[in-house]
């Protein structure tokens, strides 16, 4: 391929052809090589030449201010300037409802949840039109990247609010919502969670995996070209899914359970289930997927929950800004007794998928601002933290390209030619 095409792509503007050849020759070589010991290696430049897609930022209900604009506060972990600073090209931004009961109440509040973030989400790319663009496409995402702008995708996290009918999953993808979470904490109308409602009496299945609706959301998700997300699903949710599903599945948010124990991960026979069809796990920067607690750890945490009543789950996951930081606070000893998760352990995650099913079914997300965050990867703006982990333990630019964007657009581009066909 010639030299000058390669500088014209957005791959490899802004470099020199020097760059630009030991970038190719960077991305030939599969050879382990680290950083320490080989410092021609620019990490900048590979992370530069990414495009550097996180595939879940939430969007904290009390930091919206009174525009809906949901970044001006400037306490986010992920904002225009912190995305800027740490080479995070892009983003799903989520619409998230919090689990309610089956009732039309319940529903109804939730669906108000959901268009007060849908509303900050399109107040945000309005009021700052000149530095954030909401793509619809992989291709709008990668036209977007060629420019100076940041990329905002949606994501819906829960399908909740939706009701008791699919009726609104075409409302939704005109407003520009690209997948959907089938579940979050406990049960709903469209399937078992990974974690049940206990504080509700949940067993662990309700339905034995997806509902009749859910099978029926699946279908009209397909249609409608939106990418189904199985990540807080139970397993048989989940398996059901990729196997009903006509397009591949995603799990936006999620670690892999062999290296950390953790229900709301998958497990190597539900990795093998969703690369089979081509989907992707986003493997998350939230420490209780990425490494257990140690007994006494998990001992800790149980009285320090039990001190702020946030001994049930959904309280625990709805924490305030104000509480969630009383929370840090009162939980900062706990690495005392072992060290947190951090950004290698998130690269482990990454590892044994790579090793398990291919680096063609692994990428990032963030969690931000949605109780995501680990030393070294605190908010956007340490971003390129993440890529000089993956450097260092021996992926190529290529590798890295599909880790960090590539593989969630190749699902997007592949949801939305079926659902033209």
């Amino acid at each position: 391929m010639p030299v000058n095409y390669l500088k014209k792509n957005s791959l490899f503007k802004n470099i020199s052809l020097f760059s630009v050849m030991a970038i190719i020759l960077t991305g030939c070589s599969q050879a382990k090589t680290n950083t320490a010991t080989n410092p021609t290696i620019n990490v900048k430049a590979i992370h530069e030449n990414a495009l550097v897609l996180d595939s879940h930022i939430d969007l904290e209900l009390d930091l919206i201010a009174d525009d809906m604009d949901p970044w001006s506060s400037g306490k986010t972990r992920a904002d225009l300037e912190k995305m800027k600073a740490g080479g995070m090209d892009g983003a799903f931004l989520i619409v998230f409802s919090p689990q309610g009961d089956d009732t039309s109440e319940g529903i109804a509040k939730a669906a108000d949840i959901a268009e007060t973030r849908y509303n900050a989400i399109k107040r945000l790319t309005e009021k700052h039109a000149d530095k954030i663009e909401l793509a619809l496409s992989a291709d709008d995402t990668r036209r977007i990247h060629n420019t100076d702008k940041r990329i905002a995708l949606i994501g819906l996290e829960n399908a909740y609010p939706l009701g008791n009918s699919v009726d609104d999953v075409s409302m939704w993808f005109k407003r520009g919502v690209r997948y959907i979470g089938i579940t979050h904490v406990g049960h709903n109308q469209f399937g078992d969670s990974s974690n049940p409602s206990y504080n509700k009496g949940e067993k662990l299945s309700l339905h034995g995996g997806l509902s009749p609706l859910g099978r029926e959301l699946i279908t009209t998700m397909n249609k409608a070209g939106i990418i189904v997300d199985v990540s807080h699903a139970s397993k048989n949710t989940m398996m059901q899914a990729v196997a009903l599903s006509k397009t591949p599945v995603i799990a936006s948010h999620s670690g892999a359970r062999a290296v950390s124990d953790n229900v709301r991960n998958l497990d190597d026979e539900q990795l093998r289930a969703l690369a089979k069809t081509g989907g992707v796990i986003q493997i998350v920067a939230y420490g209780p997927y990425l490494k257990d607690l140690t007994p006494a750890q998990q001992a800790f945490k149980d009285k320090v929950r039990k001190e702020m009543g946030l001994e049930d789950d959904m309280a625990f996951l709805s924490m305030d800004a104000k509480t969630e930081d009383l929370y840090d606070f009162k939980m900062k000893d706990v690495s005392k007794l072992s060290p947190p998760a951090n950004i290698s352990d998130l690269v482990d995650h990454i590892d044994h998928v790579v090793k398990t099913v291919g680096v063609d079914y692994v990428g990032i997300s963030s969690d931000f601002d949605g109780g995501g965050k680990i030393p070294g990867w605190m908010d956007a703006s340490e971003t390129m933290n993440v890529t000089e982990e993956l450097v260092k333990r021996g992926y190529s630019q290529e590798d890295i390209d599909k880790i960090w964007g590539g593989n969630l657009l190749r699902v997007l581009e592949t949801v939305q030619e079926y659902a033209h066909e």
